[in-house]
C-alpha cells in the first residue's frame, strides 16, 4: 500500500536565494522543516504538542539530493510522506517541485528521534500522535 502524500505550496523569497540568484543549498533543509510544521498543523497539533509532553525532536539524519534550481518567486510544491513510523522515530520523505513546470527540484528525507527533554533519551512517540501519522506511512 503506497502512503498518502500531504502537500503544501509556497513561493521562494528572496532570502532564500544565494549570489547566483538560485536557492541557496541549505535553505531545501528549512523547506523540508517549514512542510513538516504544516503537516502537524493539518493533522491538528504543532510541535508544541511535543514539547508540552516533555519531547523534543532532534534531527539524526537528514539527506537532500538536488536535481533542478529553484529561483526567486518559484512557486514550489513540496511532498512529504511518512517512510518509516517506528515506535520512538519517524522518518519523512521529501519531494520539492516546480509547481508551475512540475520539474523536481529536490528529494530528501530527515529520521527524527523522539526524545526525553530531561534526559536527552529516546522516547516513544504518543500514541496519540502515531494515530495520526500512520495514513501517511507505507
Amino acid at each position: 500500500m503506497s502512503p498518502t502524500a500531504f502537500k503544501t505550496s509556497f513561493r521562494v523569497s528572496w532570502t532564500d536565494t544565494d549570489a547566483a540568484q538560485v536557492v541557496h543549498f541549505s535553505n531545501y533543509f528549512r523547506f523540508f522543516e517549514r512542510t513538516e510544521e504544516e503537516f502537524y498543523g493539518h493533522l491538528g497539533f504543532s510541535f508544541n504538542d511535543f514539547t508540552n509532553k516533555g519531547i523534543w525532536l532532534p534531527r539524526v539524519e537528514s539527506f537532500c539530493q538536488f536535481k533542478s534550481p529553484a529561483k526567486f518567486n518559484d512557486l514550489l510544491e513540496v511532498e512529504l510522506t511518512v517512510e518509516e513510523l517506528k515506535e520512538k522515530s519517524i522518518k519523512y520523505g521529501f519531494k520539492i517541485f516546480n509547481k508551475e513546470s512540475a520539474v523536481l527540484l529536490a528529494n530528501g528525507y530527515v529520521v527524527i528521534v523522539a526524545a526525553d527533554k530531561q534526559t536527552g533519551k529516546a522516547t516513544q512517540i504518543p500514541k496519540d500522535i502515531m494515530e495520526k501519522l500512520k495514513p501517511f506511512s507505507k
